[in-house]
C-alpha cells in the first residue's frame, strides 16, 4: 500500500498510531498560503481530533519512494470547503514534509 494511502487511512480512522507510523518525527507541513511550517505533533492534534476536517474524494495523482502528489476536498465544521493539492516528500518510507495549496469552494 502507498505511503500516502496509509496517511489518508490513518486520518480517516483517526488512528494516531498509524499516522505516526507514516509521518516522520521531523515532519513539517508548509501552508502555501502563509509559508507557516507546522510540526507533526501540532498537526496530528488537529487532524486526529473531533474538529478535524473531513477529507473527501482523495486521489493520489503520483507517488514513488521520494515524492507524492494528491488532490482532495476538505470540509470543515463551519461548512466551508476547499479543494487541496498536496505534495509529499518521502524518505525511508515516511513522509518528511508536505506542502499544500488550497482553493475555497462553494459551501454545500
Amino acid at each position: 500500500m502507498s505511503v500516502i494511502q496509509k496517511l489518508f487511512d490513518a486520518q480517516d480512522n483517526q488512528d494516531l498510531k498509524a499516522y505516526n507510523e507514516v509521518v516522520s518525527e521531523d515532519y513539517v507541513w508548509v501552508k502555501h498560503s502563509t509559508g507557516e511550517e507546522i510540526p507533526r505533533d501540532e498537526l496530528s492534534k488537529w487532524l486526529i481530533s473531533p474538529d478535524a476536517p473531513k477529507t473527501e474524494n482523495a486521489r493520489i495523482i503520483y507517488e514513488n519512494n521520494e515524492i507524492g502528489v494528491a488532490h482532495f476536498f476538505v470540509s470543515f465544521k463551519d461548512g466551508s470547503r476547499q479543494a487541496v493539492l498536496a505534495v509529499y516528500n518521502i524518505k525511508d518510507g515516511k513522509i518528511i514534509r508536505s506542502e499544500t495549496g488550497a482553493t475555497n469552494i462553494t459551501k454545500k
